[in-house]
Formats: structure tokens, sequence, C-alpha cells
């Protein structure tokens, strides 16, 4: 479960207003005098009360300082200044005030920060990734997407996939030039990951496969990390050079890494009416 941050307000419509138009808020319940908002993962009420409470700071925090200036063009009449870089925190951030006086902080880390997504963040911001930084990525971490990868649904509840870790500068370069181009953002990662089938235990395999892929990248999206599904790697050469069973299917070997830089905004999607027959 998650938390509520409950404020009073007297000017209930006026701040809500503010809020959903100004900030793209989403009114996530509303209880008559008190409004609950919602941003990602952030959830505030707002209480009509006699006295509003305004020594607070509500802070929002976006992927991109393109994000942030982008906000900052919105709210410059009511900024307190530019934003700029803050070398103590190691943040890109300006500062604002809301119309009841409430301090409000808008900021990107410009460095790899913990898990924070909410589920409808993660589905709708998850992108292929092919710059990554030269950070490690800590067994820890990928240890905790491919825990969670054991929820990952298959067929008759076989569970026939598993992963393959490559660290190894001379395995990622030669997995780079397997597909030429296609293949080349592996060797800009620090790790990759073969997702693998063991075909003895499904009548399923390429449906087990691709579950087990998007669920390994979706969470390591969740755990900050980027990756890029590349399709075409069930080959022999590849199967040889990792120590792969001949007869297992390789689903892909994707790049794992901190992303050098994140997608300014989603790409152009069709209308949901397209989908719909």
């Amino acid at each position: 479960m998650s938390g509520i941050l409950f404020l009073r307000t007297g000017q209930l419509g006026e701040t809500i207003e503010f809020y959903t138009g100004q900030i793209d808020c989403t009114v996530w319940l509303d209880q008559g005098d008190c409004v609950i908002l919602r941003h990602d993962n952030l959830l505030v009420g707002f209480c009509e009360r006699e006295s509003p409470q305004t020594d607070v700071m509500l802070t929002f925090f976006y992927d991109t300082p393109q994000a942030v200036d982008r906000l900052f063009g919105r709210l410059r009449g009511i900024a307190v200044a530019p934003p700029r870089y803050n070398d103590r925190y190691r943040i890109y951030q300006f500062f604002a005030r809301d119309p009841e006086g409430r301090i409000l902080e808008f900021q990107h880390f410009a460095h790899p920060i913990a898990q924070f997504r909410s589920g409808g963040n993660l589905l709708t911001t998850r992108r292929s990734i092919r710059e990554f930084t030269a950070d490690p990525v800590p067994d820890a971490l990928i240890h905790r997407i491919i825990d969670s990868c054991r929820f990952a649904p298959t067929a008759y509840n076989n569970q026939p996939q598993y992963y393959r870790i490559v660290r190894d500068p001379d395995d990622l370069r030669f997995l780079a030039g397997v597909r030429e181009s296609a293949s080349e953002p592996i060797g800009r990662a620090p790790v990759a990951v073969a997702v693998c089938i063991d075909t003895a235990r499904t009548a399923h395999v390429v449906v087990d496969g691709a579950v087990a892929v998007y669920h390994f990248l979706l969470a390591a999206w969740d755990l900050g990390l980027a990756t890029c599904w590349m399709g075409d790697m069930d080959q022999p050469l590849i199967k040889t050079r990792l120590g792969i069973p001949p007869g297992h299917y390789v689903a892909t070997v994707t790049p794992l890494g901190f992303p050098r830089e994140y997608p300014d905004s989603p790409p152009t999607r069709q209308n949901m009416n397209h989908f719909i027959r």
C-alpha cells in the first residue's frame, strides 16, 4: 500500500484547479471537502478548512532536466528563480509557490536513484535504451530483477525461464557483433542478460519466452535500469559462447545498464480506438 499527505486549504476549488491544470495532477479521490490528488507515485490530499497549512514543501521530480525546464516555462510567473544544478545534492531544480504560498520544488536527479515508479508510470515510460553510463550494475540489483521475474506467468506454471548474466568484456564484444548494428548496444552496456527457455519444460516456448523477456524489461525499468529487446538471438553461436544447451531457446539477449539519458517524451502511439475491433 501507499500513503497520503493531507494538507489544509482555505481555497479548495482554486487549489485543485492549480494542481490539476498547472502541474498535471489528477483527482484520485473526491471526498467533498477533501480532494486527494495523484502525481505518479505521490498522493496529496487538500481538505477545506478555515486556515490553510502552508509551512510545507512539495517536491515533484522528473526523469529529465528537459521536463523540469518545461515546467519552468509553464510556471515562470510564480517561480523563485530559473532552474539550476545543485552540486551538493546532484539535482537540477527550481522553486515556486502555489496560490496559497506553499513552496514547490521541481527537480531531476542527475544520478541513479532507487525504485520509485508507480505501475502506470512503469507501463507508459519504459523505452528501449541503447546508450548506457559506465556505472557498474551491482549483482544484488540484477538478482532483485530476476527474483521478481519468478512471478512471470508461464504455461501451466511450469516456469521454464532462466537468465544467463554476461559481464566478460570479450563476450559482450562478441554479442555486440552478432547482428551488426542491431546488437551494437550490447557493447555499450556494462552487462548483458540472456533470457532463456528450457524447452523440455514447456510446449509453449515462444510465448513463455516473450512473457519472460517483457517481465524482465519492466522489472529492470522499475529499478532504474535500462534494456533493449534484441530479436533473432536464438543462434547456435550464441548458445555455444554462453554455454546454453543447443536445444534451449534464447528469447533475447538484452543489454543492461543505467541509461545515459532518458527519452525526452513518450513517442507517438496510435489512438486506443485503433486497437478495438
